[in-house]
């Protein structure tokens, strides 16, 4: 079945698409597609949409290695640097800062009906990423390979392999979301 999904464009496609419509629901659902809700957490007023991104990178840590173990995916590296994470910081902050959503709650709030999301957060997407792309060779050769990283994984930093940082990294995670519990957030 997953060599059929591999081999098969439009498959990857819809299960694309279904996956991301269960996100959008998960999302809308946990509430975080609330602008309210946002900036609570951005005035560290209102945790939840900490607790579910970091369960969401403690699903998808687990679940992606776990799925690399048993040789249904291939986990692979990207080279990462300074320059593009800068970049691409610099783009979400922006869009972040003059809306109040990042691109996947802005999806889900225009899903829910919200028009200031509808009206200035769609335009304001394909605006950046036609700007991104027409401006993409020359960020290529003046920004985005600046300050290569020498290190790409977490697990290469560290000197440890898979398994173990995903220990720690899951050790860390659980024990905040447990301390947000435990003081009443």
């Amino acid at each position: 079945m997953i060599e059929r999904i591999r081999n098969n464009r439009r498959l990857q496609l819809l299960l694309g698409l279904l996956v991301g419509i269960c996100f959008g629901f998960l999302l809308q659902r946990a509430g975080i597609t609330r602008y309210e809700r946002l900036l609570g957490q951005l005035l560290l007023q209102d945790w939840t949409v900490a607790k579910v991104l970091l369960t969401a990178v403690l699903t998808g840590m687990l679940g992606t290695h776990l799925l690399a173990r048993f040789g249904i995916v291939r986990i692979k590296e990207k080279q990462g640097a300074w320059g593009a994470t800068a970049m691409g910081g610099l783009i979400f902050g922006v869009g972040f800062g003059l809306l109040g959503y990042c691109p996947g709650t802005m999806a889900g709030a225009v899903g829910q009906g919200s028009l200031d999301a509808l009206v200035g957060g769609v335009p304001g997407m394909l605006l950046g990423s036609w700007a991104y792309t027409v401006s993409y060779d020359r960020l290529n050769r003046t920004v985005l390979q600046r300050g290569p990283f020498r290190h790409n994984k977490l697990q290469q930093l560290l000197g440890w392999d898979d398994w173990r940082t995903i220990f720690f990294v899951s050790t860390l995670i659980l024990a905040f979301l447990l301390t947000l519990e435990a003081v009443g957030w």
